[in-house]
């Protein structure tokens, strides 16, 4: 299965070391950063769902969408790992996502009621993708 999250704005260093430990972590999951060029005359939103292969899963991440535990997150993988799908997570800028992301995406998640940098983002999902893994086999990792 590969795990892809797309995105928009370049990040500091840290942001691209901590998401680059996570993905390096994994093992089973391929995790991929797509980092999406915002041109004039396209919303983030349209070159985000344009970066959307065919066959993924679409999540969105949005701070009103369905509040999960990383258990909940786990059950998700697990399922598509069962059904050999790709996943990309969708992350909006600074505007965030409009209507059309949310109605092509499976699942509209929200990683806490606390309103994130959405470039931080990047780390947080990752760590939670990392974590959902480690549940799933069963690792020490999540206590």
């Amino acid at each position: 299965m590969k795990l892809r999250v797309l995105t928009v704005g370049r990040a500091p260093g840290w942001i691209d070391e901590g998401f680059a430990e996570y993905a390096h972590r994994l093992s089973l999951e391929r995790l991929e950063l797509v980092v999406v060029p915002v041109r004039r005359g396209q919303t983030t939103e349209q070159r985000l769902l344009g970066a959307v292969r065919e066959r993924e899963v679409v999540v969105v991440l949005d701070r009103r969408g369905t509040a999960i535990s990383s258990e909940d997150l786990a059950a998700l993988m697990a399922g598509w790992r069962m059904q050999g799908r790709d996943v990309a997570f969708l992350v909006g800028g600074v505007e965030g996502l409009g209507s059309r992301a949310r109605q092509r995406a499976e699942h509209v998640l929200s990683l806490s009621k606390l309103t994130f940098p959405h470039l931080l983002v990047r780390v947080v999902l990752a760590e939670q993708l990392y974590r959902a893994a480690m549940i799933l086999g069963n690792h020490p990792y999540h206590r």
